[in-house]
C-alpha cells in the first residue's frame, strides 16, 4: 500500500509541476492545481481556436490515464463510429495540447513504471523467481 500512495502523491507533485505550483503548499494542494490548469485550459479556449484532435494511446492504462486527465480538466474525449479502441478524439484549446500531451507522458511514464514493477514482483513470487530475458542464441536449432 505504501507504494500506492507514493505513487500517488508522485503523479500529484506531476500534475502540480504543471499547474506552475511555485511553493510546497501548492503541491501539496492537487485540487488547486486542477483547477488552475481548468482556468488556464477555459482562457486558452477563449483565445485561441479549438481543434478537434485524434490521439491513439494502444496501452489500455495508458488509454485510461489520458481519458481521465482529459475529463480532469473538463474535456470530453470520444470516438466516433468505427474508429478502433485505441482513438481518443476530444475539442480542445490548440495552444493546449503540448502542455496536457506533455503532462500526460510524464504521468504515463511514472505509472507505467509503477505498474511494471509491480508486475515484475508478482511474477517474480507466484511463477519464477528467474524473470531475466530469454536468451539469445546464434542459430536457431532445428525443431524435431
Amino acid at each position: 500500500m505504501d507504494d500506492v500512495a507514493s505513487l500517488i502523491a508522485k503523479l500529484e507533485r506531476i500534475e502540480a509541476l504543471h499547474a506552475g505550483a511555485a511553493t510546497e503548499g501548492e503541491r501539496i494542494a492537487a485540487e488547486e492545481a486542477r483547477q488552475r490548469i481548468r482556468t488556464r485550459i477555459d482562457r486558452m479556449a477563449a483565445e485561441t481556436s479549438v481543434v478537434e484532435m485524434r490521439f491513439a494511446i494502444h496501452n489500455q492504462w495508458s488509454r485510461q490515464l489520458f481519458t481521465s486527465l482529459l475529463r480532469r480538466y473538463g474535456l470530453q474525449p470520444y470516438r466516433y463510429p468505427r474508429q478502433k479502441r485505441q482513438t481518443i478524439m476530444a475539442k480542445l484549446p490548440e495552444s493546449a495540447v503540448d502542455g496536457l500531451w506533455r503532462e500526460f507522458c510524464e504521468l504515463d511514464e511514472a505509472l507505467r513504471g509503477h505498474l511494471n514493477q509491480l508486475a515484475m514482483m508478482i511474477i517474480a513470487r507466484a511463477i519464477s523467481p528467474d524473470i531475466s530475458e530469454a536468451a539469445e542464441v546464434r542459430e536457431v536449432e532445428e525443431l524435431r
